[in-house]
């Protein structure tokens, strides 16, 4: 293949020699304050030939018309350290180069930004059931333990009696919820750490979904809460437990699968709800006696329900097993339906709180990059990355 450039003919393999050159001597022009004399001790400085010929003949950049002297082995020591150090800082400095590049180029031509892909495959909800053991008093047929991965159920009853899970109406088909009676139990694990994410809401971190409903005193109202006890615990090794001291897979909050369907609807909602978001677990029972749907439902925002545990009140960072134990009194079973992961809320660009964004605020990013459950995580993904800084920077200034 030939290049023409008007009456002149190069080669391919030339033209593409001149085009590297051309980019050596844009890149030296970069680099060149990195570049500095080898000082040698009785001699005159030597500098490193940068002439873009030079380093393509010779990688090592020294001027072949100069021969080549053997250093003792002081110098050539001296030499290999000195490299080493300028190494180093051309290294550092292309890595900088590049990330900067590449975030100009997401920014300004509108590409997306690199996630964190490990992140991104993780699954909000538990991904393996490691043990499983029915109780006396199970329900009969409720005990294919996998129905208690992947999401809570939003619509339940297909085939019998279709109707959307709400409050007032929990799942109830064999192969949505698992039941444990009297000494059973089951052990699910997540494919991440849950960890004690202070940007939590109401500092919930983990939600633990089952078949518990509202009682109707007429017209939707609350009279009480339908459920059956049992007890949660929580293992970062899936060996040594902590008690839950308080929570039951059936406390406050029963299932809400969607935010526009009414109490006892019987078709499915345009908008789900939000099974990662806790409620207000300062509600008590006691708030909600007395209170119509619509109440309810504001009450909920947009979750989808759950028991929320904090994993301080219990002085855990991090959990990654969870177990759930059956009733201790005959003629109780309760039901587990999923275990989910909160999702944090997003941040303000504001991280420090001073009233603009700022240097301040573009060191915690910096220094906090790559980490998770961090203030600095802005955009709510879960760990510190390229759009938290895109977010930040397009803030910046702003009060």
């Amino acid at each position: 293949m030939k290049i023409h450039r008007g009456r002149a003919a190069v080669t391919g393999c030339e033209a593409s020699r001149r085009n590297l050159q051309g980019s050596l001597r844009r890149t030296i022009a970069t680099i060149r304050p990195f570049s500095h004399s080898r000082a040698i001790a009785g001699k005159a400085p030597e500098r490193v030939s940068l002439k873009p010929e030079n380093l393509l003949s010779n990688p090592r950049g020294a001027d072949p018309s100069v021969p080549r002297q053997l250093p003792d082995r002081s110098e050539a020591k001296f030499r290999r350290e000195d490299g080493t150090r300028a190494g180093c800082m051309r290294q550092s400095f292309f890595r900088r180069a590049r990330f900067l590049k590449t975030f100009l180029l997401c920014v300004v031509l509108g590409a997306p930004l690199p996630v964190n892909s490990a992140r991104a495959m993780e699954s909000a909800f538990a991904t393996q059931v490691i043990a499983f053991s029915a109780g006396t008093g199970a329900a009969f047929g409720y005990t294919n333990s996998s129905s208690v991965l992947g999401e809570p159920e939003r619509f339940t009853g297909e085939g019998l009696i279709p109707q959307c899970v709400t409050p007032f109406q929990p799942a109830f088909l064999q192969h949505e919820i698992v039941s444990l009676g009297v000494g059973g139990f089951v052990t699910i694990a997540f494919d991440h750490d849950v960890i004690d994410d202070p940007r939590n809401e109401f500092g919930v971190d983990l939600l633990v979904f089952g078949n518990a409903f509202f009682s109707d005193q007429g017209g939707a109202i609350v009279a009480g809460l339908a459920s059956e006890p049992g007890s949660i615990e929580v293992s970062q090794d899936g060996l040594n437990w902590v008690l839950v001291r308080g929570a039951g897979p059936e406390s406050l909050f029963p299932t809400r699968g969607f935010l526009d369907v009414g109490p006892y609807s019987v078709l499915a909602g345009k908008s789900p709800s939000d099974f990662t978001k806790a409620v207000d677990p300062s509600i008590t029972l006691s708030h909600l006696v007395g209170l119509d749907y619509d109440a309810v439902q504001s009450i909920y925002g947009v979750s989808g329900g759950g028991v929320g545990i904090d994993l301080a009140s219990i002085q855990l960072d991090w959990i990654r097993f969870v177990r759930v134990r059956g009733a201790t009194v005959s003629g109780q079973s309760p039901e587990v339906d999923a275990f989910a992961d909160v999702s944090p809320e997003s941040a303000e660009a504001d991280l420090d709180a001073d009233g603009v964004v700022g240097a301040t605020d573009l060191a915690i990013v910096l220094g906090a990059w790559a980490t998770r459950g961090n203030i600095a995580d802005i955009d709510g993904d879960g760990v510190v990355g390229a759009t938290d800084l895109a977010r930040l920077l397009g803030a910046w200034g702003a009060a």
